[in-house]
C-alpha cells in the first residue's frame, strides 16, 4: 500500500509542490477551453504517493478555481444569458450533490467503467453538433428557449452528477447537451459551461469538505495554479475560432477516453 502523505503544504516536498502547480496551470487551462483538466491534475497526485479516492476528491477540490477564473475571462460572453443559465442551475447542482454522495458512499470504480464511453459520446454529439443544432433550432424555433424543457435539464443534471463523481470529461459532456439542445455561439455556449461546471464542482466541495478526505496541502496549490490557469485558457479559446475550437474539444474529450480505458 501506498504511504498516505500528510495533507499539509509543510509536508510536500519542493519536487510535488513544483508539480502539482504545473499540473494545476495546465489543467485550469484545459478546462477553461473545454473540459478535461482533471486527467493532467489526478495523475499529477497520484504520482505524490496519495490513494486514488483521495486524489479524486482532492482534484475537484483544487480545480474549482479553474473554472471560476474561466467563468470569470468568459464574462462579455456571459452578457445575456442570465436566464438560460438560472434555469440549469438547480439540474447541474443537485446532480454534482448526487454525484458526490455517489462517490464517497460506493464502491470507487462501480461507475469509472463506464466514464470513458459516456466521454466518447459526447464527443460524436458534439462532433456532430452544428447539424443536429439545426435540426433542434427548425423543430423547437429559438434556441435560447431550449434551456427550460426537460431534455435539456435532465443532460445538466447527468452531467453534474458524473462531474462530481469523476470530473474528467465534464466540460466535453456539458457542451455536448448544450451545443445540441441550446444552439448558440460556441463561445456563448463555451461560456455557459464554464459557468455551470463551477457551480457543479462548488457543490460537490460542500460535500467532499465533510468527508474529511481532501489532502488540503496539494487542494491548496491547486487552487492558485488552476485559478491562474483558468483565466488564461478563457482568453486564448477566445481567440482560436470556431472550428478550431471545436475540434479541440474532441481530442481533448478522445484523450480523456483513452487514458480512463488505458488505467481501467
Amino acid at each position: 500500500m501506498p504511504r498516505v502523505r500528510r495533507e499539509s503544504v509543510h509536508a510536500m516536498g519542493v519536487p510535488d509542490m513544483v508539480g502539482v502547480a504545473v499540473a494545476g496551470l495546465l489543467a485550469g487551462a484545459v478546462n477553461a477551453v473545454a473540459g478535461g483538466g482533471t486527467l493532467i491534475a489526478f495523475p499529477a497526485l497520484l504520482a505524490t504517493g496519495m490513494p486514488a479516492l483521495t486524489a479524486n476528491v482532492t482534484c475537484s477540490v483544487g480545480l474549482v478555481t479553474g473554472y471560476a477564473g474561466g467563468a470569470f475571462g468568459y464574462r462579455r460572453e456571459l452578457t445575456g444569458q442570465a436566464a438560460q443559465l438560472r434555469a440549469l442551475a438547480g439540474p447541474a447542482l443537485l446532480g454534482g450533490l448526487g454525484g458526490a454522495v455517489v462517490l464517497l458512499a460506493a464502491p470507487a470504480d462501480s461507475f469509472r467503467m463506464v466514464v470513458p464511453y459516456l466521454v466518447l459520446m459526447a464527443c460524436l454529439l458534439f462532433g456532430v453538433q452544428p447539424w443536429l443544432a439545426a435540426l433542434v433550432a427548425r423543430r423547437r424555433g429559438a434556441g435560447s428557449e431550449s434551456a427550460m424543457t426537460w431534455p435539456t435539464r435532465a443532460g445538466v443534471f447527468v452531467a453534474g452528477a458524473y462531474g462530481c463523481y469523476f470530473g474528467a470529461g465534464l466540460g466535453v459532456l456539458l457542451l455536448g447537451v448544450l451545443g445540441i439542445l441550446m444552439p448558440d455561439d460556441l463561445q456563448r455556449t463555451n461560456a455557459s459551461k464554464t459557468l455551470l461546471s463551477f457551480g457543479v464542482n462548488a457543490v460537490g466541495i460542500a460535500v467532499f469538505v465533510v468527508s474529511a478526505r481532501v489532502a488540503w496541502g496539494f487542494a491548496v496549490v491547486l487552487l492558485l495554479a488552476s485559478g491562474a490557469g483558468g483565466v488564461l485558457g478563457a482568453r486564448a479559446a477566445r481567440l482560436l475560432p470556431a472550428t478550431a475550437l471545436r475540434t479541440t474539444v474532441i481530442a481533448l474529450g478522445v484523450v480523456v477516453a483513452v487514458v480512463l480505458i488505458a488505467t481501467g
